[in-house]
C-alpha cells in the first residue's frame, strides 16, 4: 500500500511493477540481472478521488500516456529493492504535486518609485554605453 496523504492511499493491485534489465554502464552485472523497475499506474482504474484523477490527466507530463497510464522507469540503483522504492517515491511525488492548489495571481501595478528606479538605471546604462564611443 502506498500512502499519499492521511486520507488517500493506493492499494497494491493498482500499481503494476515489473523487473526489467537496466541499460547503461554496469558491466556484466547489468547484462545478467533484472534490477530496473518498470512501474505502471492506471489513473482511470484507480481509487483516487475524482479531483486528483482530473488534475493528473490534465498534466502535460511525458510519464503519462494518452490512455491515462503513468509509466515510470527506475534504474538509478544497483538493487531491485532500491529501484522499486525509488519508483514508488516518484509516483507518490507526482500525485502529491497535483494535490497542491496554486494560489490565484492578483495582478498588481509597479509603484512610482520602482518605475523611477528602473528609468534611472536605464539612463545610467545608456550614459555608460555612450561614453564607450569614439572620442572626436
Amino acid at each position: 500500500m502506498l500512502q499519499i496523504s492521511n486520507t488517500v492511499s493506493l492499494a497494491d493491485w493498482e500499481i503494476e511493477m515489473t523487473a526489467i534489465r537496466a541499460m547503461g554502464a554496469g558491466g556484466q552485472n547489468v547484462n545478467k540481472t533484472s534490477s530496473a523497475i518498470h512501474l505502471r499506474f492506471d489513473i482511470n482504474r484507480s481509487t483516487l478521488p475524482a479531483v486528483y484523477k482530473e488534475r493528473l490527466l490534465a498534466l502535460s507530463d511525458s510519464r503519462i500516456t494518452s490512455e491515462g497510464v503513468v509509466v515510470i522507469k527506475a534504474q538509478a540503483y544497483r538493487t531491485q529493492e532500491l529501484n522499486k522504492q525509488d519508483a514508488l517515491n516518484r509516483l507518490q511525488e507526482l500525485i502529491k504535486s497535483v494535490t497542491v492548489v496554486q494560489k490565484k495571481r492578483r495582478p498588481t501595478k509597479p509603484t512610482k518609485a520602482s518605475q523611477r528606479r528602473r528609468i534611472d538605471s536605464k539612463k545610467k546604462k545608456g550614459q555608460t554605453k555612450s561614453l564607450r564611443g569614439r572620442i572626436v
